[in-house]
């Protein structure tokens, strides 16, 4: 009917460029495929000027014919949102320009798209301009909806520090907080390690007439856990159930998370129990954390029993579920298992990643099972998953080990056609294997070619190459590259220190490597002497017969919390004048001085190498020690055999 009266009006009407005038939400138009009414010449002139003309100009000239425009009219809302989505800020900027100009009514809503594009667009410091000037340039009315977004987008783009600015800056001008802006405050003042001042914001909500939510809590407690202060946490759990806001599964995971990161598994088991009895049933998050955990405290067989227990529950496992298990199986020495996990993984549906094909490729290879992990790399080839750096890696650091190093160079340009570069990891395995096998020449080719690529050379790679140049004799070379690993800024950790340190002793050199120990005592948490350091140097200075020094320095080493181990129980053994006398007596106070100051880890160890030599400790000893020491079940079964070798005998 409507377009039945235009017809009969269109003599009455002056013909234009383009034959609607309409304004509609898409830009469309019911004559756009009319019969033409212009001559041909007309028609070239009306397509040349339809081309020409943006929508917005349409838009502005329609108003007067068909009335003018009110607050929230559905056809500027469109166009800003096109706009907007599209990503066209400067015909956006002449719209709303137009807009002022033609004092149109603007309403909060249009402004919101607006921010929410800049934040898209990661222009920030735009929305906030564009908020500066809804008041004074557009008359427009700033509330809290408004405000919010624009404190969204900079809280996205994590520019913490302004928005804490911006906050201010709008209850400066009156605008009033709701959750949500709350919400944003807390979680940017955890961002900032302000989880203090947090809490004063989360007490200040009752003030404002603004009841917490399922977000407030979860962005609260997630920061009180990465400070450690799960107790805290946890406190908020049951404050939250007494103010009537019912616990997510989100909630529960936070805590979870943090929980199991400590080790706290038990705990951990028991808020899983609280979930269920909330009626929070717990989702795949929740049981890929406990079984994270549980392979974390090497507990394998209580996480294959979860995982049991998650299909039960109607939970389906994922690739992190498996993955997960997978890996801990592997770094457990049970590679058989986790390829049974595979399999099992695979008839569920589930295409292994990369990262599950490495870590089966890397385990067997550890168990020396090369033909087995050879073809698993087939295998991975043939269902059509694409190798990445970390499974060439494996195969490569797998190869090393075997000796295999022709076929370790043949993966490697095979790994460099397929466009995966190697990486550190890559070329120390490599380097490693080729000083293995003595040819410490292809190594520092390995070493340049390293540098070649671009790669930079970690602290795992000056300590190989520091380690092998100092095997082979060449210490000259790997004080070199010692000096050119400081140059470049690269801190050394201890496994580095170490590596320096047996080059120094093995050429003779002790009081240098004694030296650099005291550089690492001096040094940051990362660099401090473990075991092994020390125990190069009681080497060493036993070798050289100096035992009195040797003793100096595990005093020392007892004063640094460092406790001995089996190694180093035996190199003061064979270096004793009497091991059976002396070593007995040495050992014995050992023992005595640990447990004194509650060192139950370190003594144990003693006791259970003293019980190996056929050298119990004295009566005076066993009396002192045995209620601590004897718990741990390591040392009941040295007794045990101890005591079968003793009656055999």
């Amino acid at each position: 009917m409507f377009c039945r009266t235009l017809l009969r009006k269109r003599q009455k009407w002056k013909l234009s460029s383009n034959p609607c005038k309409f304004p509609t939400p898409f830009g469309c138009c019911c004559f756009s495929a009319g019969v033409s009414l212009t001559n041909t010449s007309e028609t070239k002139q009306t397509n040349e000027d339809s081309i020409e003309t943006p929508l917005a100009e349409e838009i502005f000239k329609s108003g007067p014919k068909l009335g003018s425009y009110t607050q929230g009219d559905s056809t500027f809302y469109f166009l800003i949102k096109n706009l907007a989505d599209s990503g066209d800020f400067a015909s956006l900027e002449r719209l709303l320009d137009r807009m002022k100009r033609e004092k149109r009514v603007f309403s909060e809503k249009y402004f919101i798209l607006v921010f929410k594009a800049y934040g898209r667009a990661h222009l920030p410091v735009n929305a906030v301009n564009m908020f500066d000037r809804m008041v004074e340039e557009f008359q427009c009315k700033q509330t809290v909806r408004s405000f919010n977004s624009v404190l969204n987008v900079l809280v996205q783009a994590g520019l913490f520090d302004r928005a804490m600015m911006f906050h201010s800056h709008g209850l400066g001008k009156g605008i009033s907080p709701n959750v949500l802006t709350f919400n944003l405050i807390i979680k940017v003042l955890c961002k900032l390690d302000k989880v203090d001042r947090a809490i004063e914001m989360f007490r200040e909500m009752s003030f404002r007439n603004c009841t917490p939510d399922v977000f407030t809590y979860s962005t609260l407690m997630d920061g009180l856990c990465k400070e450690n202060r799960i107790d805290e946490a946890v406190s908020l759990l049951d404050e939250m159930q007494i103010e009537g806001c019912f616990p997510s599964p989100v909630i529960f995971n936070v805590l979870i998370n943090a929980l199991c990161k400590k080790g706290n598994m038990a705990r951990a088991a028991k808020l899983v129990d609280n979930m269920f009895l909330k009626g929070c049933v717990p989702n795949e998050v929740t049981y890929n954390t406990l079984i994270h955990g549980l392979c974390l405290k090497g507990q394998l067989d209580k996480a294959i029993k979860l995982l049991v227990q998650m299909v039960s529950n109607k939970c389906i496992p994922n690739n992190i579920t498996y993955g997960t298990i997978i890996n801990g199986l592997v770094k457990q020495g049970r590679t058989a298992d986790g390829a049974r996990v595979l399999v099992l993984m695979e008839e569920r549906g589930h295409h292994p990643n990369e990262f599950v094909y490495s870590s089966l490729v890397s385990g067997l290879f550890k168990e020396g099972n090369s033909k087995e992990a050879m073809r698993l790399w087939q295998e991975m080839a043939d269902k059509g998953c694409k190798p990445n750096t970390v499974v060439y890696s494996a195969l490569i650091d797998g190869l090393c080990q075997e000796g295999k190093l022709d076929k370790a160079l043949k993966v490697l340009s095979e790994m460099v056609e397929e466009g995966c570069m190697p990486n550190a990891f890559t070329y120390c395995s490599l380097m490693r294997g080729f000083f293995k096998i003595g040819n410490s020449h292809q190594a520092i080719i390995m070493w340049k070619e390293m540098g070649k690529s671009g790669c930079a050379p970690n602290e795992v790679c000056y300590s190989v190459l520091i380690d092998g140049l100092c095997k082979d004799g060449n210490l000259k070379e790997g004080l070199m590259v010692w000096k050119h690993m400081l140059g470049r800024g690269c801190k050394p950790d201890a496994v580095v220190y170490s590596s320096m340190i047996h080059g120094l002793c093995n050429a003779g050199l002790v009081d240098d490597g004694l030296r650099l120990l005291n550089e690492m005592l001096f040094g940051g948490p990362e660099s401090q002497p473990d075991i092994v350091t020390y125990n190069i140097l009681f080497n060493s200075l036993c070798k050289k017969g100096n035992i009195s020094r040797a003793i100096d320095l595990l005093n020392r080493m007892l004063d640094q919390h460092c406790d001995p181990n089996s190694d180093t129980c035996n190199i003061f053994l064979k270096n004793l004048e009497d091991p059976t006398c002396n070593g007995q007596e040495f050992l014995d106070e050992l023992v005595v001085r640990l447990t004194k100051h509650q060192r139950i880890e370190g003594a144990s160890k003693i006791v259970e190498v003293m019980l190996q030599k056929f050298l119990p400790p004295k009566a005076s000893t066993w009396e002192r020690v045995v209620q601590d020491v004897c718990k741990r079940k390591n040392v009941r079964a040295s007794i045990d055999r101890f005591w079968t070798e003793i009656f055999v005998r």
